[in-house]
C-alpha cells in the first residue's frame, strides 16, 4: 500500500492516545524520526536503536504506567521508558497475552 499521507514519515501513531510509534524503517540512535499525530507532523530524538515495525515511545513512561496502542491499553511498562526509546517486552508487560 503507497499511502501518500506517510510521505516523508519513519513511523506511524495509530491513535493520537497512543503512547507508541511503530517504525517505518530501521531507526539509529540520535536520529530524528518524523511521525503524524492528528494533524500534526512531529519530530523526535531516538534515544535507542529501534528496529523496522517496533514500537518505541513518543513521550516518556514510568514504570507501572498503562501503555496504550490502537488507543488501547496493551500493557504496562515494567520500567521507566524515555520518549525515542524501543518499547518491547523488555519493558513492557503485556496485559492482554498472557502465559499464566
Amino acid at each position: 500500500m503507497n499511502d501518500p499521507s506517510r510521505k516523508g514519515l519513519d513511523a506511524v501513531v495509530l491513535n493520537p492516545l497512543d503512547e507508541l510509534a511503530t517504525a517505518l524503517r530501521h531507526l539509529k540512535a540520535g536520529e530524528v524520526a518524523r511521525y503524524r499525530l492528528g494533524d500534526q507532523v512531529c519530530e523526535l530524538a531516538m534515544t535507542t536503536d529501534v528496529a523496522l515495525c517496533h514500537k518505541f515511545a513518543v513521550r516518556p513512561i514510568t514504570s507501572g504506567e498503562p501503555v496504550r496502542k490502537y488507543g488501547e491499553v496493551i500493557g504496562a511498562a515494567t520500567s521507566d521508558i524515555a520518549a525515542g526509546a524501543h518499547a518491547h517486552v523488555h519493558n513492557i508487560k503485556s496485559l492482554r497475552a498472557r502465559a499464566d
